[in-house]
């Protein structure tokens, strides 16, 4: 089974609703045969029609529970050396995982419909929270992205994280609408009104130099015009205006302009703008095959700015090494296989759409944050998916994942297998606990 999501074929008629209701065809068997290999029978697991499902779910929870150790052993040495309390961070991001994991279970059983209805509401919210950041926000290194909560001891929340999920959602469903009605034979029916508000979400973060963010709602919108089916030469087209836009962006700013100074010429900038850059790559090398162990790294103690939120990667590479760093981005490939594989099976047209430009928004994200880390790209300053601190990032990464696995239950033959698998373990638990019956 390929895991690749071409472009969407013209004149299809999938009703958006239709596709929760339709009957799914027959599970993949387990083998090819009685004298199937190892290869042909690892295959034949990747071709089941649940693999998706927990393929997105497996790589969510064993990164969510490295995050998990990789804060503590950072933050803590962060507060240590600063005087603060040394398991604060660690908390909040264990809060954060508390109310992530049953938001997660419980929007992986929401129907599409559901998420279509949240759309707009959602995008609302997210153009409110980004107003409400430029004019009570708070600002770190120069971004401006914080809305301080009253009477949560300091928790914070960050609009733009909830921004990216209500675009990918509403443009989704929009996309899905026209291609149904057959409006998306002229440019102008693919491009507006998403063009605007791609353009009026990207505004309102800029204002809070938040550049990172503005690329991750660019990716969002090109991965929607390239499912949809956009032609070649508009998709060139928007790609050339948008990476025009970004270098822009990057420039006019003083600070943004020293990141990418450091990032051309670090060695000439060691004691300022390249000093992060250097010191990261330094932490990663330093680490070798297997790392110094977990715990034990020195780059965290003042070394590694940011060490617990962009730079975490720096340290995960110098406690753990080379091993722990492949496993990382082998769980963010698996993520990339499982999501792209939901987005080639459903049939649903806004399934589709949503799952490809989830996915290309978490793993790219991951992929740029490792870049930067690194050394092979400029610094942005966005984390990395469900590993760095933040309470925000955490639950709307995890939100994401749970509506991939909603949509992942639609693929051909999932309802039969999840019917044979029985009860699923929560269900069990209520049922064993008196608070609720278990289905067969």
């Amino acid at each position: 089974m390929s895991a690749t999501v071409g472009p969407a074929r013209s004149g299809r008629r999938d009703d958006p609703d239709a596709a929760e209701d339709a009957e799914a065809g027959p599970p993949a068997t387990a083998g090819r045969g009685r004298d199937a290999g190892p290869v042909t029978g690892a295959l034949a697991l990747l071709d089941r029609p649940l693999t998706s499902y927990y393929l997105v779910l497996g790589c969510t929870l064993l990164l969510l529970a490295l995050g998990l150790v990789m804060v503590l052993s950072t933050s803590s040495a962060v507060a240590l050396d600063s005087g603060a309390p040394p398991f604060g961070a660690f908390e909040k991001q264990l809060l954060g995982a508390a109310l992530g994991l049953p938001l997660m279970w419980l929007v992986a059983k929401f129907p599409p419909r559901l998420f279509r209805a949240f759309g707009y509401p959602l995008l609302g919210l997210s153009v409110l929270g980004l107003l409400l950041v430029l004019v009570k926000g708070t600002t770190v290194d120069g971004a401006e992205r914080w809305i301080n909560l009253p009477g949560m001891g300091g928790v914070q929340l960050q609009p733009s994280e909830f921004a990216k999920l209500a675009f990918v959602i509403w443009g989704a469903d929009l996309l899905a609408r026209k291609e149904k009605l057959g409006l998306l034979t002229d440019w102008r029916q693919l491009l507006i009104p998403l063009l605007p508000g791609a353009a009026i979400l990207s505004m309102l973060v800029m204002l809070g130099n938040d550049l990172g963010t503005t690329f991750i709602l660019v990716v969002i919108f090109l991965a929607l015009l390239w499912v949809i089916g956009t032609p070649a030469r508009l998709l060139g087209g928007m790609i050339g205006l948008m990476v025009f836009v970004m270098l822009v962006l990057a420039v006019v700013a003083p600070y943004r302009a020293e990141r990418l100074t450091g990032f051309l010429s670090a060695q000439a900038h060691s004691s300022s703008q390249g000093y992060q850059q250097l010191q990261g790559e330094y932490s990663v090398g330093s680490g070798g095959v297997f790392g110094v162990g977990l715990g034990a790294g020195r780059q965290k103690w003042g070394w590694v700015p940011n060490s617990t939120t962009d730079f975490i990667f720096a340290i995960l590479g110098e406690e753990l090494g080379l091993v722990g760093t492949l496993c990382v981005t082998f769980l963010y490939g698996g993520l990339a296989y499982g999501g792209l594989r939901i987005a080639r099976r459903v049939q649903d047209p806004f399934m589709r759409l949503a799952a490809a430009a989830t996915t290309m928004w978490i793993v790219l994200q991951a992929l740029v944050n490792i870049g930067a880390v690194i050394g092979l790209l400029p610094i942005t300053g966005i984390p990395l998916p469900l590993i760095s601190e933040g309470l925000s990032s955490l639950l709307v990464t995890m939100l994401a994942l749970g509506m991939l696995m909603a949509f992942a239950r639609h693929e051909p033959g999932a309802r039969q297998a999840l019917a044979a698998a029985g009860p699923s373990v929560p269900r069990r638990v209520l049922s064993w606990l008196g608070l609720g019956r278990a289905r067969n």
